[in-house]
């Protein structure tokens, strides 16, 4: 199975998955997968309908928010956000590497209310560097 890393209990993120890996996601207690990545992105990934078929057949919740190389859009993180809301348990979101899902899961989770020195600590804890979306985060943060 593909290398999983928990940013807090209630997220983690993952680089692709493939429709094989999903029976294990589910055994290790997550309710919801999103899959931050564009299909056909890149030659021979698995395509989000068959993650998908599978996920829905263990009972589990699927959301699709692709995100390309060219950044993030309101729309996007507000359907994070809502995502994340309906999840009901443990979230596996997955890109291509993990980073696009936990730069995303940070900018929902700023716009929900955490704030950008949380989310960095937290992101940086599990190996990745929000410094580059900084100025997103602060953004969400003085909109609230």
């Amino acid at each position: 199975m593909t290398s999983i890393r928990p940013i807090d209990d209630s997220i983690s993120v993952a680089p692709q998955i493939t429709p094989a890996d999903v029976t294990e996601i589910a055994r290790a207690g997550f309710t919801a997968i999103i899959n931050n990545r564009p299909d056909d992105e890149e030659p021979g990934q698995p395509e989000g309908a068959a993650v998908r078929l599978i996920a829905e057949t263990l009972h589990l919740k699927y959301t699709e928010i692709p995100v390309t190389h060219s950044g993030f859009s309101g729309n996007q993180v507000d359907a994070m956000v809502a995502a994340l809301e309906d999840a009901g348990g443990p979230v596996l979101a997955y890109c291509r590497s993990g980073t696009r899902s936990c730069n995303l899961w940070a900018l929902a989770r700023v716009k929900m209310g955490d704030h950008p020195d949380t989310v960095m600590a937290k992101a940086a804890a599990t190996g990745y560097d929000l410094t580059g979306i900084r100025p997103l985060l602060d953004a969400l943060a003085s909109g609230r």
